[in-house]
């Protein structure tokens, strides 16, 4: 059925349910009850019978049930109904009812009543009409997890009279099911469609599907961003994407855990705090490690010492290299040597030739990056006189 087309909806009933009086009087409703959408249109489809020697006066709908011999209110004069109900029959034998735009309030029972020209000719048809007016709704599975394969129904609280075609709608799009149930499988985390269906021009609201997986997307960031220097405070923070949010966050360096909570932060950071950290993120449906982001700490020269080359006894005459070893993040840029406190050369390593016993006293070496310098401690040279016989 296209959604262009009338909302106006004839209900033609099989059922046929005759009231019948013992002096002819007759009244038949097609059907005891009838099941319509909110905002569609109806009849009710009816018919009549007076007695062979009475001329029907009056013919009218009504609400209430006659009890006494006043005359129930006409539907036509009720200002919720004008304008939006019409009789459809005649003074013969047709009593069909056309509802307009039928609203929530339109669910009541309806009765057809007739007078005569004759004394006591009022008959009212016995049972009535019960109508039932119901919205549509789109009922979703109460918890959906990706990768399941999910259905969707379109559900009104009452079944509806007509047999209807279903349309099903995403982001606004018709799709090819016309059954009251959508089949969309597998799902993804990604579903972010917008789902309604619609029956005979009336559509239900929009409905979301609230998928849950587990994280993805897990990124490890680092404040304060640029160089971090020993001695500062760090922060690295994990981000993850998951339904329901990530319950439990695990830091590890390495192998090793060291932490746990959506943020790890070193303060007073040293060198050995250098090296590779993830973050494990996690909630009822799984978990995920994060990519390893790489906390490289910058700091001045430590464990400054200085070597000699060869070692043992040192001879007038030979060749001595002194080394200088040192810790660095950035490695050392310059070394400076001192004999005593006088500057004696510069480099990683200071080679003496041909050595003679004034090279002899105490050695330092200074190695200094952009963070800061530090000075070895002394070594002593002793340089022996050669022998002679």
């Amino acid at each position: 059925i296209s959604l262009r087309m009338s909302l106006t909806v004839f209900l033609l009933f099989l059922l046929l349910i005759p009231v019948v009086a013992q002096d002819g009087w007759a009244v038949n409703y097609n059907s005891k009850s009838v099941c319509t959408l909110k905002g569609s249109a109806l009849s009710m489809e009816c018919t009549y019978t007076p007695p062979s020697n009475h001329s029907v006066q009056k013919a009218f709908w009504t609400k209430e049930l006659v009890t006494s011999g006043s005359e129930p209110p006409d539907l036509l004069d009720d200002p919720e109904y004008r304008g939006r109900v019409q009789y459809l029959g005649d003074e013969h034998r047709d009593c069909s009812l056309r509802f307009k735009n039928v609203t929530e309030t339109d669910q009541s029972k309806y009765y057809f009543i007739f007078i005569t020209n004759q004394p006591g000719g009022k008959y009212q048809g016995a049972g009535g009409v019960d109508l039932s007016v119901t919205d549509l709704q789109v009922e979703v599975p109460e918890r959906v997890i990706a990768g399941d394969n999910v259905t969707l129904t379109c559900k009104t609280t009452c079944s509806l009279t007509v047999r209807p075609t279903f349309t099903w709608y995403r982001n606004g799009s018709s799709l090819s099911s016309s059954t009251d149930q959508l089949h969309l499988q597998p799902v993804s985390s990604d579903n972010k469609d917008r789902y309604h269906c619609a029956v005979l021009g009336q559509n239900s609201p929009e409905v979301t599907l609230n998928v849950r997986y587990g994280p993805k997307n897990i990124s490890v960031s680092i404040s304060p961003s640029g160089k971090i220097v020993e001695g500062s405070s760090v922060t690295l923070t994990c981000s993850s994407d998951a339904n329901p949010p990530v319950q439990n966050y695990t830091w590890l360096k390495g192998t090793s855990l060291v932490a746990e909570g959506e943020t790890y932060t070193m303060k007073n950071i040293s060198s050995v705090d250098s090296g590779e950290y993830k973050c494990r993120s996690s909630n009822e449906h799984g978990q995920k490690l994060s990519e390893a982001l790489t906390l490289n700490v910058l700091h001045p020269p430590k464990n400054v010492s200085v070597s000699i080359s060869p070692s043992g006894e040192i001879v007038e005459g030979r060749s001595v290299t002194l080394t200088c070893s040192s810790v660095a993040n950035p490695p050392v840029q310059n070394y400076t040597w001192f004999k005593g406190t006088s500057s004696v050369g510069k480099g990683e390593t200071y080679t003496m030739k041909e050595i003679s016993s004034v090279d002899s006293g105490q050695y330092k070496c200074r190695s200094s990056n952009e963070h800061g310098e530090k000075l070895s401690e002394a070594l002593t040279l002793n340089v022996l006189c050669e022998s002679v016989l």
